[in-house]
């Protein structure tokens, strides 16, 4: 089975692992986008037209056999976006509001090939247990969130210890969903 060299638009360690955990191999690419979007864009849209603008601000393009593969993930709660926490006190304020309640995890993907570009979202949903002041103070202080949108990363501690249920894709949780982006590829 032959699979294409995918050029990941991503800094992300945990998104590089997975795709190497699909069996591709992979070279990271630059973009370099800022994340803004359209006011009147549906919140539940945002990271599908997030990776479509970061896979279309790659300097290089694919060659044959090779798809550039370019993602964005957001925690949306009540049609608010929950982005990466700016210090610790975002951080708090973050996890306060998920706390005891669910939300939503949505990555956007777009793959883009020479002559083929595919984009999609996933969508999950994680239901949150109540977090203490001094728990939120724990997780903030040792595992340092800043770089996970909604504060926190659901292979650490806070996923171990404080969410009941989840529904839908746990790797897209993660920061990719895996199961429908191998899919996709696949079908180039």
């Amino acid at each position: 089975m032959k699979k294409p060299l995918i050029l990941l638009a991503s800094k992300s360690p945990r998104r590089r692992q997975l795709i190497e955990d699909l069996g591709f191999e992979y070279k990271t690419v630059d973009q370099n986008i800022t994340e803004n979007f359209p006011d009147n864009l549906a919140k539940i849209k945002v990271a599908e037209y997030l990776s479509k603008k970061k896979a279309e601000s790659v300097n290089t393009k694919p060659e044959e056999g090779q798809i550039i593969l370019a993602s964005d993930t957001i925690v949306l709660k009540n049609n608010k976006i929950y982005h990466k926490p700016v210090d610790y006190a975002d951080a708090v304020r973050i996890l306060k509001e998920l706390s005891g309640n669910k939300h939503q995890v949505i990555t956007g993907v777009c793959l883009l090939g020479t002559d083929k570009q595919v984009s999609f979202s996933t969508i999950s949903e994680v239901h949150f247990a109540s977090l203490s002041p001094s728990e939120i103070d724990f997780y903030v202080t040792k595992y340092k969130p800043y770089d996970k949108a909604g504060a926190y990363a659901i292979q650490e501690w806070i996923g171990l210890a404080k969410i009941i249920r989840i529904e839908g894709s746990y790797h897209n949780i993660v920061g990719l969903p895996t199961q429908r982006v191998y899919e996709e590829i696949m079908k180039f």
